[in-house]
C-alpha cells in the first residue's frame, strides 16, 4: 500500500511541476505569427518576417531561449495553438480582450495600436467609422475588431465573413466589401496605391504576448523584455524598419502594462 501511494504521490507531482512549467524555462521557444500580414507577420520561401518576427525574436532571446522557432497560426486558432502546446508564445495582432484573457495569460502589450479604416483609393462615402453605417464590412475569423464597430459603438453594418484579414483585403480591392477595420498596423502592411487608410482612429487596440494560461513566471519574463527593448532603442528601431513609410503616427513609448496575476 506505501509503495502504490508513493507512485500515485510521485505521479501528482510531476503532474502539478508540469502545470506550473513557465516558457522562460525553456530552452527552445516556438513563437506563433500571422503569415499573411505584411509588415507584422509574413511567411515569403518558408521564412517568416516582419515587426511581429523581430519582437519575438528579441523576447525568447531576452527569456533565455538559445534556439527560437516560427510557426503559423490565425486569429481564430491562436488560444488553441497555445493550450496544444504547438506554440509558447503568441505574437499575431493579438488584442487582449477580457474574454480572451479568461484563456490565455498576456504579456504586455508590446504595442498599443488604434482601430482605424481601410477604403479603396477614391471612396468619398467614408470619411469616419460612423460613415459604415448600411455599408458592407469584412470581418475576418477569430477577430474582434468588428465587434467594436457593430456592438461597441451600435453601427448597424452588413458584416461580410472573410478567412483573414488577406482574405478581406482582396475582397475589398474586388468590391465585395466597402470597408475593412482594425489596428492600424494591420492595415498599414496591406496600404497600396489601389487602398488608402483613413487616419480617422476610434479606439485603441492593445496588441499582446500571448502566454499559456497562468504561466505568470513567463508573463514577468516577457515584460523585463519588452521594457528592455523599449529602452534600448530596439522597439523604435523596429517600429520605423517596418512602418516608417506607412505616414502613421508610431509610439514609441513604452505601454503600460497588463498585471500578469
Amino acid at each position: 500500500m506505501h509503495a502504490v501511494l508513493a507512485v500515485l504521490l510521485s505521479v501528482v507531482l510531476v503532474g502539478c511541476s508540469a502545470a506550473r512549467a513557465s516558457v522562460s524555462d525553456d530552452d527552445a521557444v516556438v513563437v506563433g505569427v500571422k503569415a499573411d500580414q505584411p509588415g507584422l507577420g509574413l511567411r515569403e520561401r518558408g521564412v517568416f518576417r516582419g515587426f511581429e518576427v523581430d519582437v519575438g525574436t528579441y523576447i525568447a532571446r531576452h527569456i533565455g531561449a538559445s534556439r527560437v522557432r516560427f510557426q503559423e497560426v490565425r486569429s481564430d486558432n491562436r488560444e488553441q495553438k497555445l493550450n496544444d502546446r504547438a506554440v509558447d508564445l503568441v505574437l499575431a495582432s493579438y488584442s487582449i480582450t477580457p474574454d480572451r484573457s479568461k484563456l490565455v495569460t498576456f504579456a504586455g502589450p508590446y504595442y498599443v495600436a488604434q482601430q482605424d479604416i481601410m477604403v479603396r483609393r477614391g471612396e468619398t462615402r467614408i470619411r469616419g467609422v460612423r460613415d459604415l453605417a448600411g455599408l458592407r464590412m469584412c470581418q475576418a475569423s477569430g477577430s474582434v475588431s468588428t465587434e467594436r464597430v457593430v456592438k461597441g459603438l451600435s453601427i448597424p453594418t452588413t458584416l461580410v465573413p472573410g478567412s483573414s484579414y488577406s482574405d478581406c483585403v482582396t475582397k475589398l480591392r474586388g468590391g465585395v466589401v466597402d470597408a475593412v477595420s482594425t489596428g492600424d498596423l494591420v492595415l498599414a502592411g496591406f496600404a497600396a496605391k489601389d487602398l488608402q487608410i483613413l487616419n480617422a482612429p476610434f479606439t485603441e487596440e492593445r496588441y499582446g504576448v500571448g502566454l499559456r494560461k497562468d504561466d505568470v513566471d513567463g508573463c514577468e519574463a516577457v515584460n523585463r523584455a519588452l521594457t528592455t527593448m523599449y529602452q534600448d532603442g530596439t522597439a523604435s528601431r523596429l517600429l520605423r524598419k517596418w512602418f516608417g513609410n506607412s505616414g502613421l503616427r508610431l509610439v514609441e513609448e513604452v505601454p503600460q502594462f497588463e498585471g500578469c496575476s
